[in-house]
């Protein structure tokens, strides 16, 4: 086997694009979640990009017509508990969790509670499970009237506080959420403390793109650790240089918009010659499905496979694009949170075997173990490697 397969590789993360439930769905409520499958039940879809790499086959929609796919295909199911986007994003990246993050389904206990108000120096409201648009209509108001940042959560270990810009600059509520996690982080092992600023008037609130998430480190050794130790650039697109609490990573590129993060990736593409890039694309998630916006979320999937056609071409003859996803978060069915469901796997390149299928992966480790592999900084702690089954090897 040749030293490097692959100078570079791509992988990009559509966040939340799940495509059928687990088998322990029914442990986290989640049965019937098939997040691009309940879509094109609902409402077809015009991807014939996405399709032509195989999603419809992996999906279980293919049909006489469905093009024969160009690259290698599959989907993966996750071994770690949980279903938030830390979770997946580590696992992929070979770090798999025993325990889940803890979740607060009754909001968080009043001496936590007690310990962040005394550190922030000002009360809170809220402190509830509630969809981020929803709290801030319905707190937002008495949020501006008192000064009180709002405290709420989800089905996800998440510490979310929402402010808005003109009451708690963002800076400053930075720094609220910095304290914030040094208590409920650091001390109850929350997975992430998120910053949510928002602008406007009572009922026309707006979230910005000043969203900051302060994550936990990874418990373990991850691809990006192992790249950077060995000198490869490792480019962070959208909000995964948070979700690895900047580790391993040897730039980071925050973007506002899906169309933002494919503009920084093909840019990135243009003048990296070699080395890593990880995008995540979460508007699919925080637009679409935790609104339960199913026309957007596919008028998203189509709008992204049309940038996939354009960014196919400039695909250097040894590159890697790999597109998958990091759970599910269907907004076909009641809920507004993430859905326990295996992701895709396709992958694209030149040097990668056309029509190879790859099944069902036991572990999201698995793609992680095969890009060390790839390009020799393995091997990594869990995951099976699957580099023999897609190369093309030049004859």
């Amino acid at each position: 086997m040749p030293a490097q397969s692959f100078s570079r590789v791509i992988v990009i993360v559509l966040d939340g694009v799940g495509v059928g439930e687990l088998p322990d769905a029914e442990v986290y409520g989640d049965v019937g979640s098939d997040t691009f499958g309940n879509l094109s039940r609902l409402r077809p879809m015009h991807l014939p990009t996405l399709d032509s790499l195989g999603l419809s086959h992996v999906a279980g929609r293919a049909d006489g017509e469905a093009p024969w796919p160009t690259g290698a295909f599959g989907r993966m199911a996750e071994v770690s508990p949980g279903k938030d986007s830390v979770t997946g994003h580590w696992e992929m990246m070979g770090v798999v969790l025993d325990c889940p993050f803890p979740v607060f389904p009754q909001g968080f206990p009043p001496n936590l509670i007690a310990q962040v108000e005394r550190g922030i120096g000002r009360k809170v409201l809220g402190n509830v499970v509630a969809s981020g648009t929803a709290i801030i209509e319905a707190l937002g108001g008495e949020h501006v009237r008192t000064g009180r940042p709002i405290v709420y959560t989800s089905a996800d270990s998440v510490f979310q506080v929402a402010a808005h810009e003109e009451v708690i600059p963002v800076e400053q509520l930075y720094r609220i959420c910095e304290i914030a996690f040094d208590l409920v982080s650091r001390e109850y092992g929350v997975g992430r403390v998120i910053a949510r600023p928002f602008v406007g008037e009572p009922g026309h609130f707006v979230r910005t793109a000043y969203r900051h998430d302060y994550t936990v480190e990874p418990t373990g050794r991850t691809l990006l650790d192992a790249l950077a130790d060995a000198g490869h650039e490792v480019a962070a697109v959208g909000k995964v240089s948070d979700l690895f609490a900047g580790r391993g990573i040897t730039r980071t590129f925050p973007t506002a918009s899906d169309a933002e993060g494919m503009d920084r990736i093909e840019s990135l593409t243009q003048t990296m010659d070699s080395g890593f890039v990880l995008a995540n694309l979460v508007d699919f998630d925080a637009l679409y499905g935790h609104r339960n916006d199913a026309e957007g979320y596919a008028q998203n999937l189509e709008s992204f496979d049309r940038r996939l056609a354009r960014f196919l071409p400039q695909l250097r003859p040894k590159d890697l694009l790999v597109v998958t996803a990091d759970h599910g978060n269907d907004p076909t069915t009641p809920s507004t949170d993430h859905s326990r469901e295996h992701v895709p796997l396709l992958l694209a390149g030149r040097r990668v075997r056309r029509a190879v299928n790859l099944g069902t992966r036991d572990s999201f480790a698995d793609l992680g173990q095969t890009i060390a592999s790839s390009l020799c900084v393995g091997p990594l702690a869990h995951g099976c490697c699957f580099l023999e089954d897609i190369v093309e090897y030049d004859s």
